[in-house]
C-alpha cells in the first residue's frame, strides 16, 4: 500500500504546487483525542497560532471548547469574531498594542478577553491606558517554568504578583499562565517528572499568594507536548496547539502521544537536474526553515534523501542503485512537514480534503500583523 494513501487527492491534478492542504476528518479525530485525554472540552485553553483560521475554532467550539490563546491581535480579533467565551492574548503588551487590545475588548463585549503580564514596566503601561479609559482588565502572570523566553521567574513568582496586585488598580489579577516549552523530553516518564516539580513549585507560589489574600482562579499550563502530562492536576486548564493538526517533528519526537498529522503539502517534480537528483517545487517559501534538519517527510519518496533547499526549489537524491526508481517529471507527490505552524502561515489558505478529494478552503485570516 502506498504510504501516502491518507493523504493523495482523487483530484490533484486540478491543484497548482505548492499547495497546503488541511484533512478535516484526521483534526476533528485530533480533537476528540485531545478531548478525551483532557477529561472534557471545558478544561482546555487551546492555542489558536498553528492554524490561524475561524474556520478550525468553529469546529472546536462545536465539540465544546470555550477558550482560546493567541499570540497576535489579530488571532484575538479572529478568535473574539467567533463567539468564544474567553480569549487570552498569551504576548506582553506594549507600545500601540495596548490600544489595539483594549480596541478589539471593547468590540466584543460578549468575549472575556485577558491580558499577559511579566514586568511592572509593560502593566504599567496597560494600566494607564485603562485608566484613561475609565476600564478594568483581566490579567494573567506569564510565569517562567525554565523556559527563559518570558515570563517572571519562579523565586519571584509571589512577590511580584502580590505588588502588582497592590498597584494596578485598573488591573484584575486572574492568575497563572504556566508554558513548558522547554520539556522536549522523549521518555513520557520523564516529561512527567519534570512538569511534576514545576508544577509543585507553581503550587507553592499560589499557596503563598492564597495566604495573603489573592486568589489564582485560573492557571492555564502545558504546550502540545505536555498537556497530558497536566491533566492529573486539578483545576488547571490545559493549554495545546500543534496536537489538532500535528506535524511529522511531533510524531517523530513524541511516538507516546496518538496524534495523526492531520495537514501536508501538495508538490510536483519540476527537474531532473542530474542523475539520481530530483526537484520538488517546494522552497521554504512554502514549508518552514526551522527547525534545524530536514524540514518535511515526503512521502513514497523511495528512500530519497534532501540535498538542499532554496527559496522555490527543493532537490532530493535517490538511493544508491535505485537512481532510475527517481519520480518522473510531473509527478506529484506529499510532504508532511516538521512544523505545520510556521509552515501554515506561508499560505494564505489551505485546501479541505475529505472523502480523497480536495473540496474547499480554509482562509489563514490572522496570519496577518496588522
Amino acid at each position: 500500500m502506498r504510504e501516502d494513501t491518507a493523504y493523495r487527492l482523487a483530484n490533484e491534478n486540478d491543484i497548482a504546487s505548492p499547495a497546503l492542504i488541511y484533512y478535516p476528518d484526521i483534526i476533528r479525530e485530533n480533537t476528540r483525542k485531545t478531548i478525551a485525554m483532557a477529561g472534557g472540552a471545558a478544561r482546555l485553553w487551546p492555542h489558536v497560532k498553528t492554524h490561524k483560521m475561524a474556520e478550525m475554532i468553529d469546529m472546536q467550539m462545536g465539540m465544546g471548547i470555550e477558550r482560546f490563546k493567541c499570540a497576535t491581535v489579530m488571532e484575538m480579533d479572529m478568535t473574539c469574531s467567533r463567539g468564544a467565551k474567553h480569549v487570552l492574548l498569551a504576548y506582553p503588551l506594549l507600545g500601540p498594542n495596548v490600544a489595539r487590545f483594549l480596541d478589539t475588548a471593547a468590540k466584543y463585549p460578549d468575549t472575556t478577553c485577558y491580558a499577559l503580564g511579566d514586568s511592572m514596566a509593560a502593566l504599567a503601561g496597560l494600566d494607564g491606558a485603562c485608566a484613561e479609559r475609565g476600564l478594568r482588565v483581566n490579567w494573567l502572570c506569564d510565569v517562567n517554568l525554565g523556559m527563559n523566553r518570558t515570563g517572571v521567574p519562579m523565586d519571584e513568582l509571589a512577590d511580584f504578583c502580590r505588588a502588582a496586585s497592590v498597584r494596578f488598580q485598573n488591573l484584575r489579577f486572574m492568575g497563572l499562565h504556566c508554558y513548558d516549552g522547554q520539556n522536549h523530553q522523549g521518555d513520557p516518564a520523564e516529561r512527567r517528572a519534570a512538569v511534576d516539580g514545576q508544577m509543585a513549585r507553581v503550587a507553592g507560589a499560589r499557596a503563598a499568594l492564597k495566604a495573603a489574600g489573592i486568589e489564582t482562579p485560573i492557571v492555564i499550563a502545558g504546550g502540545s507536548p505536555t498537556f497530558p502530562c497536566h491533566a492529573a492536576e486539578a483545576g488547571v486548564f490545559l493549554s495545546p496547539g500543534t496536537v489538532f493538526v500535528w506535524d511529522w517533528g511531533y510524531q517523530e519526537s513524541y511516538p507516546d502521544l496518538p496524534f495523526v498529522p492531520g495537514a501536508a503539502l501538495l508538490t510536483r517534480v519540476v527537474s531532473h537536474p542530474a542523475p539520481g537528483v530530483f526537484t520538488l517545487d517546494l522552497g521554504y517559501k512554502a514549508i518552514a526553515s526551522d527547525p534545524a534538519g530536514q524540514r518535511g517527510r515526503l512521502l513514497d519518496g523511495g528512500g530519497a534523501r534532501p540535498l538542499f533547499q532554496s527559496e522555490e526549489h527543493w532537490t532530493w537524491r535517490m538511493p544508491e542503485g535505485h537512481e532510475a526508481e527517481r519520480p518522473e517529471i510531473g509527478a506529484v507527490m506529499y510532504v508532511v512537514p516538521t512544523h505545520i505552524c510556521p509552515t501554515t502561515a506561508l499560505h494564505r489558505a489551505a485546501k479541505t480534503a475529505e472523502g480523497g478529494r480536495a473540496i474547499g478552503e480554509w482562509v489563514v485570516a490572522a496570519r496577518n500583523r496588522d
